[in-house]
């Protein structure tokens, strides 16, 4: 090879070593913008709106009720059961959500069936709530989670 050859391998080099922190300093951010999550959290209670009663410690739970999280026209975009206390979680990518278009477009719907959990509720219709902000906090110094939770959820009767 000759001197210009040489040369131009030379500063090709250096220039990428030089480059590197820059990389690792945009992979980095690029990881650090995966460690975030949203996390929406609530229980659903065996009442006739789905809330808690005016005396707390006595109000079931509604287990196994099939809760989804439905934005713009209706458009499922995700889908999670109760557990046997009748809370529920899911978690999204905020890459994907946007919050302030999360909270301002998007509601829970509970689809199962509120006589499921209690023949003399009605069996037809379905719960629903819109979505508040709890804050966020980080998680083993490195996950940021942001909470959001339902509002009362209201019954819808079918028409």
């Amino acid at each position: 090879m000759g001197l210009k050859s040489n040369l131009l391998v030379l500063v090709m080099v250096f220039g990428a070593l030089g480059s590197a922190p820059l990389m690792a300093e945009a992979q980095f951010n690029i990881i650090g913008s995966l460690l975030k999550l949203i996390n929406i959290q609530g229980t659903v209670f065996c009442t006739a709106d789905g809330n808690i009663g005016t005396n707390a410690t006595s109000t079931p739970v509604f287990p196994n009720a099939l809760v989804q999280l439905q934005c713009g026209n209706g458009n499922i975009v995700s889908t999670t059961t109760t557990n046997n206390g009748g809370i529920f979680s899911m978690f999204l990518n905020p890459v994907q959500f946007v919050l302030s278009s999360l909270l301002s477009n998007c509601n829970l719907v509970v689809k199962t069936p509120i006589s499921d959990c209690n023949a003399t509720l009605p069996s037809t219709g379905f719960l629903t709530s819109s979505l508040q902000f709890l804050g966020s906090f980080v998680q083993d110094g490195l996950m940021q989670i942001m909470k959001v939770a339902p509002n009362p959820f209201t019954f819808i009767p079918s028409p």
